[in-house]
């Protein structure tokens, strides 16, 4: 099917398409995330005490979240199993308590995907202050989509403490919550270390558009050793506020409208092609 218009999230994105895929300027819109406006009029906040009830976690302790991603070129084993070092031998200035987002690529019938979600859940069985949230299940062969539970993850990154996550678009939605972000990029010492599967340093990726432009806009930082991973958690269980109005900047131009109207101005515009073709 033949396109001729497009709508985009920002002006960087439409940039990326006149000059990557060659769109004529005058086709592209530029309307915001409808999916996020959501997030900023908090439509899909759970109560805190009946979310703190639902994964047993404890209030007086703070919360660290961390979202497993880019689990398709590494494992994110190695990551938590550092947080979970660092809670376990006092090396953080505060109580805290670890919340981890499985990636739905965890529940796809690939073995070492399935190991590697195994192995977290065993984790969380035998320590008291470590927690797994599952993406939702969409039925039948349609898999697993962390897209669809918007209450949980709304909820997660409103309560988190510190949210922490391998780049992704989770950064930006980490940001546009205000939460501290930290990227956390410790190369796993094997990779997925099987025949045929390829693998990628996660110390590797920083310069890949999105990764690059967080990492210049400074709205977060990147640990690439568990010394990085200690000095950036302790930094911000200091200083929660460090940072806070480079997050906001980095909001604006990745997402322009917050808001809450990117919805209507999408439809809007949807609306107004409709009248030029005289339907």
């Amino acid at each position: 099917v033949r396109m001729d218009t497009i709508s985009c999230w920002s002006e960087i994105q439409k940039e990326e398409l006149v000059k990557g895929s060659d769109w004529p300027e005058d086709r592209v819109h530029v309307g915001g995330i409808p999916t996020y406006d959501g997030y900023i009029n908090k439509d899909w906040v759970i109560p805190r005490q009946a979310y703190f009830a639902q994964h047993g976690i404890d209030p007086r302790k703070k919360l660290l979240s961390y979202a497993c991603s880019f689990i398709s070129f590494s494992p994110n084993l190695q990551n938590i199993e550092a947080l979970i070092e660092l809670m376990d031998t006092g090396k953080l200035k505060e109580p805290t308590q670890l919340l981890i987002r499985l990636h739905p690529n965890h529940f796809m019938n690939v073995h070492l995907f399935a190991h590697e979600r195994e192995q977290i859940r065993g984790l969380a069985r035998s320590r008291p202050d470590v927690h797994v949230v599952e993406p939702i299940a969409l039925g039948g062969s349609l898999g697993y989509y962390s897209g669809e539970d918007m209450p949980e993850k709304a909820s997660m990154l409103t309560y988190s403490d510190i949210f922490l996550t391998v780049y992704s678009t989770m950064v930006v939605e980490a940001a546009l919550h205000d939460r501290p972000v930290i990227s956390v990029c410790i190369d796993s010492p094997k990779g997925w270390d099987v025949p045929r599967k390829y693998s990628l340093p996660l110390s590797e990726i920083g310069n890949w558009p999105t990764h690059d432009r967080f990492r210049q806009a400074g709205a977060g930082m990147v640990a690439e050793s568990v010394k990085e991973l200690q000095e950036a958690l302790n930094r911000y269980l200091e200083f929660p506020e460090f940072e806070r109005e480079a997050r906001r900047q980095f909001i604006e131009r990745e997402i322009t409208y917050t808001d809450g109207s990117a919805g209507r101005r999408t439809g809007e515009f949807l609306c107004s092609l409709l009248t030029q073709d005289g339907i």
